[in-house]
């Protein structure tokens, strides 16, 4: 029962306690990082093509990803707009040149060309891409010992988590009412609470998100959470510049974990330097809540 707990946090509790100094180490394993999750989402991709019943499965990966996007985010943007109201965030800012927000999305948008290759490959039957599931493990067990010293080391304390209410804040009612959408969409779907919450999980962070789904509820459920976390981040990317004049708080939570990382540069040119330690603290907890949140529903 606990095998997949286990399996997603040995690893990374393992990569947490390993206290790193040296900087090109750090850049190596964040180098390291963006290369294997290429690699898992390829062995994704060749995993769907030997899925029973394709086309079918197909139509089920893009039912579920399409209700699960507007289910969740719908949520999230409810809860986000409320709490504004209730604790408006003041600001003085005007906004800076933003780069192409195209270009933006299509650099996203390469991974679901990585599974889509795999995918492609896989179709040909080649004998070797049968161990495509064993070979993703193992590579899911290093990626997840790199995320853990990513995150000892990623310079972000307690005290400085603790200090930053309105990060802190944003992450939870960020985190409730996905769970809320969660259990809605479990219901919309006919899927089981916890696989329902599992979906609901990721927070924007598709990479990580669809290859833990994948691993726990297989092929079909993980594409579609992998598909429902790429299009927080696409949408993000398109509402933050007219979205953060009227709700600071929904154009920073809609980014979810992308915060501090691939969303953080539009949220500082469209809401100032003052948005940037927030987006960091919630892009934090959003992060470390991935794993173990998705570990405890699929246990």
């Amino acid at each position: 029962m606990f095998s997949g707990l286990l399996i997603i946090l040995l690893p990374l509790i393992a990569g947490y306690l390993i206290p790193l100094r040296q900087i090109s180490l750090l850049r190596l394993i964040n180098r390291m990082l963006s290369w294997i999750v290429y690699i898992i989402l390829f062995f994704m991709g060749i995993s769907l093509a030997f899925l029973d019943n394709l086309s079918s499965n197909l139509l089920a990966i893009f039912h579920y990803a399409a209700v699960s996007v507007v289910v969740i985010l719908g949520c999230n943007f409810g809860a986000l707009l409320l709490l504004e109201r209730w604790r408006p965030w003041r600001y003085q800012h005007q906004q800076e040149t933003l780069p192409s927000r195209i270009a933006m999305a299509l650099e996203s948008l390469k991974l679901c060309g990585v599974v889509v290759i795999g995918f492609l490959l896989g179709l040909t039957g080649v004998e070797l891409f049968h161990y495509a599931t064993q070979a993703s493990e193992y590579t899911l067990i290093f990626l997840l010992f790199l995320i853990g010293i990513q995150l000892r080391n990623s310079s972000m304390t307690l005290r400085q988590i603790i200090l930053n209410r309105r990060g802190t804040l944003i992450a939870l009612v960020v985190v409730a009412s996905a769970m809320v959408g969660g259990a809605i969409n479990a219901l919309l779907l006919d899927l089981p609470l916890k696989t329902g919450l599992a979906m609901a999980s990721g927070f924007g962070w598709y990479s990580l998100s669809g290859i833990l789904m994948t691993e726990a509820y297989g092929p079909v459920i993980g594409s579609a959470a992998f598909f429902n976390d790429l299009a927080r981040e696409l949408v993000a990317i398109m509402l933050i510049p007219g979205l953060v004049r009227r709700s600071r708080s929904a154009a920073l939570g809609l980014c979810g974990a992308t915060s501090m990382d691939f969303t953080l540069p539009v949220l500082q040119r469209s809401g100032g330097l003052e948005l940037v330690p927030a987006a960091i603290v919630q892009g934090f907890i959003l992060s470390l809540l991935v794993p173990l949140m998705i570990a405890l529903f699929a246990a």
